[in-house]
Order: C-alpha cells, then sequence, then structure tokens
C-alpha cells in the first residue's frame, strides 16, 4: 500500500524565513556603508565648522541621523521605481557598487514592504530636520527640502533626474555644497566661506563615483530609457568624461589656498590617488564589469580620502 508523504505546514519555520528574508532586505537598505557619500559631505561641513569654534555634539548627532534616514528611504524608493532596470542587469554586469540593492529583484522584500521602508526613512529624516528647524536653526529648512526633493526625484516621478542626465548634477550639488554647508548651518549658524569653497570639489568627486557606477548597468539602462550621461555618450567617450570630471575636482582643491583657505587643504590630495588609478582602469576597461569593480572600490575610496585630508586640513590650519 502506497503511503502518502503529507507537506506539513509550519509556521514558526515560515516565520522565520520571511524575518530572515525582510532584515535582509532592510540590511541592504540601510547597510552603512551606503552612506559614505553623504557622511563624507557631512564630515566636511562638521570640520569647517570646528575651524570657526567648538561642535554641539547632540545637534551633529541629529543630523547625521536625519541624513541616514534619508538615505535609506531614498535607496528604498529607488527599488520600487528602478526594479524593472536593475532586474534587468545581467549576471556578469553586476557589481557590489551598481545595479540597486536588489531587495526586490533576490525578492528579500515585497515592493508594500519597501514602501513602508521608504515612508520610514523620509519620515524619520523629516522628522530630525524639523527638531532642527524648530531648535536649534529654522534656516535649514529650505537646506532639508531641497534634499528631500532630490533625494525622492532622482528616479521618481515627475522629474526622475536620473532619466534625463540630471543625475550627476543632483548628486554633485547634494554630497557636496548641500550637505555640508547644511551641516555647518546647524553648528554655526551661518555658511562659511570654507566649506562652501571645499564642499565643490568633494561634490565633483561623489559626481565621479556615480559615473563609473553607472558603467556596469549601462546596457540595462539603456535599454530602460534611463538616459543617464554615460548612456549618453557611450561607455568609451565617458571614460574620458570620467577623468575630465576628477581632474576637474583636482584643479579646485589645489586652487583653495589662493582662495583663502590654509594650505593643510592640501592633505586631501590623497584622494587623488586611487582616484587616477581608477580612471586608468576605466579607461582600458570600460564595457568590462569584472575589471572596473576594484576602480570603483578606489572611487569611494578616493572621495572619503578627500573628504578626511580637507576636513583635518581646515582644522589644522591657521585661521
Amino acid at each position: 500500500m502506497m503511503q502518502m508523504h503529507q507537506c506539513r505546514f509550519q509556521p514558526a519555520q515560515y516565520l522565520d524565513f520571511v524575518s530572515r528574508s525582510f532584515s535582509g532586505g532592510l540590511w541592504r537598505l540601510a547597510d552603512p556603508k551606503i552612506s559614505l557619500a553623504s557622511m563624507a559631505s557631512l564630515l566636511l561641513g562638521a570640520c569647517a565648522a570646528a575651524r570657526e569654534g567648538p561642535l554641539s555634539f547632540g545637534w551633529l548627532a541629529v543630523t547625521i541621523a536625519g541624513i541616514f534616514a534619508i538615505e535609506v528611504g531614498k535607496n528604498a524608493s529607488g527599488e520600487i521605481f528602478d526594479v524593472g532596470t536593475d532586474s534587468a542587469v545581467a549576471p556578469e554586469d553586476r557589481s557590489p557598487f551598481s545595479g540597486g540593492k536588489r531587495v526586490l529583484v533576490d525578492g528579500l522584500v515585497t515592493k508594500g514592504e519597501t514602501a513602508m521602508i521608504a515612508a520610514a526613512g523620509y519620515a524619520l529624516g523629516a522628522a530630525a530636520g524639523l527638531a532642527i528647524v524648530l531648535w536649534r536653526e529654522p534656516r535649514v529648512l529650505w537646506f532639508g527640502l531641497a534634499g528631500l526633493a532630490m533625494a525622492y526625484s532622482y528616479n521618481g516621478p515627475p522629474f526622475r533626474l536620473a532619466y534625463r542626465g540630471l543625475g550627476e548634477a543632483a548628486v554633485a550639488l547634494c554630497y557636496g555644497p548641500l550637505i555640508a554647508c547644511g551641516a555647518c548651518l546647524v553648528q554655526r549658524g551661518r555658511v562659511t566661506s570654507a566649506v562652501l569653497l571645499a564642499s565643490v570639489p568633494l561634490g565633483l568627486l561623489i559626481a565621479a563615483f556615480l559615473w563609473i557606477n553607472e558603467f556596469p548597468d549601462f546596457l540595462a539602462d539603456r535599454q530602460a530609457n534611463k538616459r543617464n550621461l554615460v548612456v549618453r555618450m557611450g561607455r568609451r567617450r565617458a571614460s574620458r568624461g570620467f577623468v575630465a570630471l576628477v581632474a576637474a575636482a583636482l584643479v579646485l582643491v589645489a586652487a583653495l589656498p589662493a582662495l583663502g583657505l590654509p594650505e593643510a587643504v592640501w592633505l586631501g590630495v590623497a584622494g587623488f590617488v586611487p582616484a587616477a588609478l581608477a580612471a586608468r582602469v576605466l579607461v582600458k576597461n570600460p564595457e568590462t564589469t569584472a575589471a572596473l569593480i576594484p576602480a570603483q572600490a578606489r572611487a569611494l575610496l578616493s572621495f572619503v580620502l578627500m573628504s578626511a585630508g580637507t576636513g583635518v586640513g581646515l582644522i589644522a590650519g591657521p585661521r
């Protein structure tokens, strides 16, 4: 007599699976390394403020928490709007630095859960910003509104900046002057010339990191009509555009002492060593993702070193 093997429903195992999937998806969206660009800009803003006087570490913590929450919200909303494009990235073109967080593509969370994470991230970021506006510095409101608008509009409708060739400029503005100057404003009640000047080359170098991250996604982005600058220019021509962007940032850093900043800010030039190495690899291999992954890592290291070096130079240099 044939025995029937019944598949037993085990709620505990199912709930454990769901929990592990959700936590894995949340971790991808909130992994601290996603905030390196915003934290590099915030570090520069804090260093510029420290050059003028003592920091309020409590309000610095609120600023960090708010920006981090918005980063999580931005990543989550971007996953929803970009899921079709991300799913079209070929396996050989996947990279730890591009192709989205893939939480929907890999089935870690549902679209509803992703929307919930996005809403929570934006709400927490807005709450931190509102606290600063009410009890510290009202003029931060305009910085916060601009940051929220660009974070959502990078992929979100109706503007979809990344699809119109405006994403790189938005990143340079947001992760350069907007965050750095906003952080300085929270601390000092004003935007100093030092933070404004130093944040421009940092923004360019962070935009260069985005630029190199667009190369592995080129085919998927072109198919989805995501007309970022790499898609518009083509990979070989865009590889030279990356070199030009890095060179422009280097020239600006070199010019900072002539604009009134201490010569110690030249410590930020250390960031251009990994940037140059990344540019060399990119120009030689603009169409091979496997070769580009180390270059992407170097591009990330470049703006972190530039921020740290310039920030230390601001504090250490004569006033």
